[in-house]
């Protein structure tokens, strides 16, 4: 059965779709129709008349463009417009009359009416019609500048510290040191000394004058400068906040002993210092030695998710002194075992716990930051620590509570770089807050049940933070730990078993970890929370208890700092809020200018008077209030400022032609206003536009221009027509010839020969001329390149071009033309002839002259010739019969003046690339066929070269020597290659060449014995050890190291150059000055680092990082130096240590240079 035939498809409609309306602006474009009259009403450039100018740019009565209505009208006048179009006359009925019209209606959009020049939409009116945006970009026009009132202080809110460049560190310590009531007002008793004069230049002064402003200020961050210039602390070095802690803490001791106030003398010690004993028993007669020390703060190892507790229970286990360990009993007088410690004897009211959190990796030589987790409790009971009796036998059991008062933050994983925050409990408000520099922000609570951070804001309320990336989620489920985040680095830890119980948490089932915190404050309860303490405990921790809850007040000095600056920032709130009315007050007058001139700036007909101005130009004069400007907008007077300088102007340049008037190519930049609307911007709102051209000013020359390429537009397809009808011609009949690029490209739509309203150039231009009429003014017997027309086209073509002749097809090819043509063809038959009888009888000259491919020169006697000669002769031998013919052999070059070789063939340097090798019975046969000469003849003997003539040395160096460029051979050494000497140069170490081409080497098989390497593969591994470099005689030895670093990769520190046995050492020599010839060969042996030179026999230590200067160049950099816990090794390396001691390995006390035995744990000196 035969398959079923396919369905024909139907056909694709076409035309208009039902429903759609006809629209006549889709028929053709806008552009199209301003030209509509070239070719049908205007054939010659002087018939252009102002209205078809006017239709050009649609100024016209027949242009397309619709007169569009503004869309910003107010609705009032919408209405009344409406209103007036459906009055009746009077006693007309609706169904009257019915109008007929064949316009259509405008549809206006943005896409649309985009080069309507009668559209004045969407030029920006959208900034004015939403009022509110309208007034802040008017306000952030005026350039009133910040609003202090942003910076303006709330109630009960702290104040935060400017970060002056790598700050932060200090001001992290400032925000903790001012929450200590006690401190903060010994800080502000201190008095003047008796230079009074330098007081206010000092850190104390500043401090106070610190502290003041966090306490009083009315602004929301205060800038601490003078304090960090008083202590000359560099701001863009970031230091270690501890060391900070440490040396700022001994410089006020220092200025605190100098008060006549005993309270203040004390204060640090009183507030901040507690003692501990280093305790060594015998375990034999159990005699107790120790020595008793003063920490101000407790360093803390840290162990992955440990517990504050048990750290400092760390710190104070008991040590084994046992083995090669013992103790030197003074009792027993000699070696026994005997148990060491550190013990906690008495705690002052603040206790600062110091972790570790920078530790010093030996592998790296670096600081490295431990990301270990430690957690701690909000009350913290020490009495489990200290040691009480006279001889330490006895622990506290009472309780000591300490309550959590602040946490330092190091937030980044780099020990050399972070950001330090605080998290501190303000005991006025009884809240805690984290410290950023100069961003504050509350914390309900950080317990279990704690909420996210709270933002305090302005009007007093709180908003809620949201939470980072690093906050975790709370979730339910089992397990001993639930983190509870408060921000990215602090987690609560909740205990899971009495997360069973239905009971609200308390204080002590709440943990805190963090893996970023470094300090600790604690500050001791003063038993008001009903927690018993021990009489005796109490003493000995401290009789004197400051934790008085008043509020100091500053001294006067500080405090009329404070107030001044006070002042100054409520006159500049003041001052900034009547400038911001007095903007708010004529954004009003400006808005109803600017809107009342843009809602009726439209034309309705083209017989309004208007201005034609730039799109560009009006879109900036719509937003020119509301954008910032240079010009000050802030006075009051500036209107009139404004209208005195003269009004502000508006280029419309980018719609003029190069005559000064309106460009027709233009139009879609054209906007026509009416002139009252003109007018009203230049006497209301001070701005002109420049220039205000009318719609008659459209530029005549511009018109004439296009319009010459608007009618060859429109004439060329019509001719190019008529010529397709009339070019075919009978073979019987008369024809003319015409070039057939000119023709083919003639008769495209745009033809690439066109320029822009210029003529086409002729078919005998002499681009074209040769394709036709030969040299002779003959027919070119090229038919290729001419084509025949008939005789209608061809006077249709001289109609277009007038002095333009052709040759017809009667006309007979020039008769010298084919003669040459028929010489040529004999001559190019001759010359292959030639070459293939040449390449014939040179055949080994052909296959292996200059491509490796010479074999068994042994005792076969050769010769040179030049090497350019073999190129030029094989280049002969490809193209006979395009090519000349080489005309000698020229050996002269290779002859100096005396008649002998100025080249060595036993060097291989002399052996370039422009010298070749051949045969003897080759060069017999070149010297029948070539002229030239003279012979230079070699044969090989098998270790060496004889030749005729002989090598004349001192020639043979100054050919060699002349050289402007050249190209040089790095040899590599390795590292088992002995330093090339001048002996083992002379001995033959430099390279000599046998043959040109070694003998041909056989290779073996499986059956006949072992197969010998590839000679390519040796030759691979021999190219690796050899590079070429191109050198000239003016570089310098620096330069050729620099060069070699380029392309082989070996530091110049690490190149060391060899040239014939000696080292190149002057880096300033030239290659000329040190005699290298052309050619030549340098050796090179990459010098590596000496491990031994670090202290290490396998490999090289790491590079250190560089640590800067620290506190050294500041004041704090000559403080004294506060001693810490036993176990302390960190920040103590920042301090000098005093070069006269001793100090011990295990306590690292510093004892006398002549101790034999440590004075605090009593370990024995080695002796060597």
């Amino acid at each position: 059965m035969p398959p079923k035939r396919r369905r024909r498809a139907s056909p694709v409609a076409q035309g208009l779709s039902a429903g759609e309306r006809l629209k006549r602006a889709k028929l053709s474009g806008h552009d199209q129709l301003a030209w509509a009259w070239v070719g049908t009403e205007v054939t010659n450039a002087a018939s252009i008349t102002q209205e078809h100018r006017l239709a050009t740019c649609g100024f016209s009565d027949s242009s397309t463009f619709p007169f569009c209505a503004s869309k910003y009208q107010k609705a009032s006048v919408k209405q009344e417009n409406l209103k007036a179009a459906a009055t009746k006359a009077e006693g007309e009925l609706d169904d009257d009359f019915i109008v007929v019209t064949d316009e259509e209606a405008p549809n206006c959009s943005s896409k649309s009416c985009k080069n309507n020049p009668n559209c004045l939409n969407y030029l920006g009116q959208e900034k004015w019609e939403n009022e509110e945006k309208a007034r802040d970009a008017y306000m952030k026009a005026a350039e009133l500048g910040p609003d202090p009132n942003d910076e303006s202080r709330e109630a009960n809110t702290p104040v935060g510290l400017k970060n002056l460049g790598a700050t932060c560190y200090a001001n992290a310590f400032l925000q903790v040191w001012f929450q200590d009531v006690t401190f903060r007002a010994g800080v502000f008793n201190c008095q003047p000394g008796l230079d009074e004069g330098k007081f206010e230049e000092s850190p104390i002064f500043q401090l106070q004058v610190t502290f003041a402003a966090m306490q009083l200020s009315q602004q929301t961050a205060f800038n601490p400068i003078k304090l960090v210039e008083s202590l000359k602390l560099r701001t863009t070095e970031q230091q270690d906040a501890q060391e900070f802690s440490k040396l700022f803490m001994a410089h006020l001791d220092s200025e605190f002993q100098k008060q006549s106030d005993s309270s203040l003398k004390s204060l640090i010690a009183d507030q901040f210092q507690g003692k501990h004993v280093y305790a060594t028993v015998c375990s034999q007669c159990r005699n107790r030695s120790e020595r008793e020390s003063e920490f101000l703060e407790i360093e803390v190892n840290l162990a992955n998710n440990a517990k504050l507790e048990e750290r400092i229970a760390a710190i104070l286990k008991p040590e084994t002194l046992s083995g090669d360990n013992k103790y030197l009993c003074p009792r027993c007088d000699n070696l026994q075992d005997a148990q060491r410690q550190a013990e906690l004897t008495e705690l002052p009211p603040v206790l600062h716990f110091s972790l570790l959190r920078f530790v010093y990796d030996l592998s790296t030589m670096e600081r490295k930051k431990s990301k270990q987790l430690i957690s701690f409790p909000p009350t913290l009971d020490m009495g489990q620590f200290v040691t009480t009796g006279k001889k330490g036998s006895e622990v506290q059991d009472s309780t000591i509570q300490y309550h959590l008062r602040g946490i330092l933050l190091h937030k980044g994983p780099s020990a050399y770089h972070g950001h330090y925050e605080a998290q501190v409990f303000d005991v006025e408000t009884q809240s805690w807050y984290q410290f950023n520099d100069e961003s504050v922000t509350k914390i309900d609570s950080l317990f279990a049940e704690a909420k996210v951070p709270q933002k305090v804001s302005k009007s007093g309320s709180q908003q809620s933070l949201k939470p980072g990336k690093s906050q975790a989620k709370s979730k339910t489920g089992n397990g001993k730990n639930k983190p509870v985040k408060v921000d990215s680095d602090i987690e609560i830890l909740e205990d899971a078993s009495s997360s069973k119980s239905p009971s609200p948490h308390t204080k002590d089932e709440n943990r805190i970890s963090s893996r970023d915190a470094y300090m600790l404050i604690y500050a001791r309860s003063t038993g008001k929370d009903g927690v018993a303490q021990d009489s005796t405990v109490i003493a000995s921790c401290r009789k004197k208890n400051r934790h008085d809850t008043a509020i100091p007040h500053p001294p006067e000095r500080a405090l009329q700092v404070i107030e001044d600056m006070n002042a100054q920032h409520a006159r500049s709130c003041e001052e900034h809020d009547l400038r911001k009315q007095d903007v708010e007050s004529r954004f009003s007058v400006v808005r109803d200018r600017i809107m009342g001139i843009y809602q009726n700036w439209q034309l309705s007909s083209n017989a309004e008077r208007n201005v034609v101005l730039s799109r560009r130009a009006l879109e900036q004069w719509l937003s020119y209030h509301i954008t910032p400007h240079s010009k000050d907008k802030t006075d009051a007077k500036t209107e009139e400022m404004e209208v005195d300088s003269g009004p502000v102007t508006f280029s419309s340049s980018d719609i003029l032609c190069e005559h000064g008037r309106l460009d027709p190519g233009q139009v879609a930049n054209m906007k026509r206003v009416k002139k009252a609307a003109y007018d009203r911007i230049l006497s209301e709102d001070a701005c002109q536009f420049d220039p205000a051209l009318s719609s008659s000013d459209v530029c005549d020359e511009c018109v004439k221009y296009s319009f010459s390429e608007r009618l060859y537009q429109v004439e060329h397809p019509r001719l190019v027509s008529l010529f397709d009808e009339i070019c075919p011609v009978a073979d019987d009949q008369c024809g003319y010839w015409v070039s057939k690029p000119w023709l083919k490209d003639w008769r495209l739509a745009k033809p690439k020969m066109h320029s822009h309203s210029q003529e086409d150039p002729p078919p005998n231009d002499p681009e074209y001329q040769s394709h036709v009429r030969c040299e002779h003014r003959g027919l070119t017997p090229n038919t290729m390149l001419r084509r025949r027309i008939s005789a209608e086209a061809y006077e249709l073509l001289r109609t277009i071009f007038p002095d333009w002749t052709t040759l017809s097809t009667d006309d007979e090819q020039c008769a010298v033309c084919e003669a040459l043509i028929h010489m040529s063809k004999v001559d190019k038959r001759e010359a292959r002839i030639q070459a293939e009888e040449e390449k014939a009888k040179l055949k080994h000259m052909h296959d292996n002259a200059l491509t490796g491919g010479t074999k068994l020169l042994d005792n076969v006697p050769c010769a040179i010739i030049p090497a350019q000669f073999i190129r030029a002769w094989k280049q002969w031998l490809f193209r006979p019969a395009e090519l000349p013919r080489p005309e000698s052999v020229d050996n002269s070059r290779f002859i100096c003046r005396h008649g002998l070789l100025a080249l060595d063939p036993n060097c291989a340097s002399d052996l370039d690339a422009n010298v070749a090798v051949i045969m003897r019975s080759d060069w017999d046969i070149l010297e029948h066929a070539y002229s030239g000469g003279p012979l230079i003849a070699l044969e090989h003997d098998g270790d060496r070269w004889s030749h005729s003539p002989d090598v004349c040395e001192d020639c043979r160096k100054e050919r060699k020597s002349t050289f402007d460029m050249t190209e040089l051979t790095i040899r590599l050494l390795r590292s088992d290659d002995p330093n090339p000497t001048p002996e083992t140069y002379a001995a033959g170490t430099s390279e000599k060449l046998g043959p040109v081409q070694q003998t041909l080497i056989t290779y073996g098989s499986r059956k006949t014995g072992p197969v010998r390497q590839s000679r390519r593969i040796r030759q691979v591994k021999e190219s690796c050890r050899k590079r070429k470099v191109t050198v000239t005689r003016t570089m310098s030895v620096k330069d050729l190291k620099v060069q070699i670093q380029e392309e082989l990769d070996i530091p110049t520190i690490s190149q060391r150059l060899y040239y014939q046995g000696v080292e190149l050492e002057d880096n300033k020599a030239t290659i000329g000055a040190l005699g290298v010839l052309s050619n030549d060969t340098l050796d090179l042996r990459e010098q590596l680092e000496d491990a031994d030179l670090f202290g290490s026999n396998t490999e090289a230590e790491p590079r250190r990082r560089e640590e800067g200067q620290g506190f050294g160049g500041t004041l704090l950099g000559n403080g004294g130096r506060t001693s810490s816990t036993p176990h302390s090794s960190q920040h103590e390396e920042d301090l000098d240590p005093d070069p006269s001691g001793r100090p011990c390995p295990m306590c690292t006390f510093e004892n006398a240079t002549d101790a034999v035995a440590c004075l605090m744990c009593e370990t024995m000196f080695s002796t060597h």
